[in-house]
Formats: C-alpha cells, sequence, structure tokens
C-alpha cells in the first residue's frame, strides 16, 4: 500500500512530501499529482524518499523529468532508491541530501 503524507511547508524548500511503499508504472502517476501540485503553488518541493521500499526505472523516469523542471531536493533515500540513483548513474546529477535539515541549509 502507498500512502503520500505532505508535511508542513519547510519555510523557503517548499512543500516535503513522504511517500511510503512502491513505487512503479502501476501508481507512480499519484505521485507525480502531487509533486506537479507542489511545484504550481510553491515552484520547488522536497522529496522525503526515506519511506519507499520500492522504485522501478518509471519512478526514476518521473524523478528525472521533474528534476529538469522544478528545485527538487530528495532527503534520505531508502537504500533501494539509493541503489537505483547509483545504478543509472544519477547520483551525482540529482540534488540528493541525508537529511531535511541539510536539503534546507545548502
Amino acid at each position: 500500500m502507498t500512502t503520500h503524507q505532505p508535511a508542513p511547508d519547510s519555510s523557503d524548500l517548499g512543500p516535503v512530501l513522504s511517500p511510503a511503499g512502491e513505487f512503479d508504472m502501476d501508481n507512480v502517476t499519484a505521485l507525480l499529482a502531487e509533486i506537479e501540485t507542489a511545484i504550481a503553488v510553491h515552484g520547488r518541493v522536497v522529496l522525503d524518499a526515506s519511506g519507499i521500499t520500492f522504485a522501478d526505472s518509471s519512478f526514476l523516469r518521473m524523478i528525472l523529468g521533474v528534476h529538469q523542471r522544478t528545485d527538487l531536493r530528495i532527503v534520505a533515500p531508502s537504500s533501494r532508491v539509493a541503489r537505483l540513483f547509483d545504478l543509472a548513474g544519477v547520483d551525482t546529477y540529482l540534488q540528493i541530501y541525508p537529511t531535511l535539515n541539510s536539503a534546507r541549509h545548502s
């Protein structure tokens, strides 16, 4: 089961989305819709990826598309998400932070 828990705005960072569960081609569009709403309202978004237990290439494609359009900061990616980013070679391209505090102060 996938849940999305928006956190209160983190001042200048914009909203923090904290999705949990698995993200693949069957359900990544719901997360994209939430991200797009945050971007439309705030112009940026922070994705707390610590609760993501599985992500496939459709999730990666979505992340890369969002990254190209706006200030996307990814916080505390789970080991599976970090591995996906590493295998795809995008871990140095994306803005990835170990904590929300480090993303806030960069």
